[in-house]
């Protein structure tokens, strides 16, 4: 890893939160693509999942979900119970960050495309005594829509669709729809 994505890695812990946010950009942007030092990282990342601070949590959780394209030996297949957990974080504005860029673990293999639908299946099926759920579940319908903008893959717009179909309430139903309404 070179000097300033370290050094921004640094900043990620600080208490400032203009520095943090500052870094935070800056390594989430650089790992939109693939990066060599993934594993320097990843420990780390894994652990601060369940860090008490819900900023570490949230960072965490999105900058996993983007390293899993630069991840060959497919570490994500076995933490990504953990990486989902957080999109039950008792601080909801967490758990939506996290929920809002799990997609893109998707984005890293056919195993890891079919763990996320799988994933956010039973999260949108299993969210419905939560509060928010809605919100919740309007974000999982948001996240497959990403994802198969990206990949393209029929079976998760039909799926998306089984989904929206199992909401009751006609007004969330037609808003969920909305999301894939050139696929319907």
């Amino acid at each position: 890893m070179d000097s300033v994505t370290k050094s921004y890695f640094e900043d990620l812990q600080s208490q400032d939160k203009d520095i943090r946010y500052e870094a935070f950009i800056y390594i989430l942007k650089s790992t939109e693509e693939k990066v060599e030092w993934t594993y320097e990282v990843w420990d780390k990342l894994i652990d601060d999942l369940t860090d008490a601070n819900n900023h570490r949590r949230a960072i965490a959780a999105q900058l996993l979900s983007n390293l899993s394209i630069s991840d060959p030996e497919k570490r994500i297949l076995k933490d990504f119970p953990a990486l989902m957990e957080v999109t039950k974080d008792k601080r909801f504005v967490t758990a939506r960050h996290s929920l809002q860029s799990i997609w893109k673990v998707g984005l890293a293999g056919e195993e890891q495309k079919e763990m996320v639908v799988s994933g956010l299946k039973e999260r949108y099926k299993n969210c419905i005594n939560e509060k928010n759920y809605t919100l919740i579940r309007y974000d999982i319908i948001k996240s497959l829509k990403k994802l198969d903008d990206h990949v393209q893959d029929d079976s998760i717009s039909k799926q998306a669709i089984d989904l929206i179909e199992l909401e009751e309430d006609n007004k969330y139903q037609k808003k969920y729809a909305s999301v894939w309404k050139n696929k319907k």
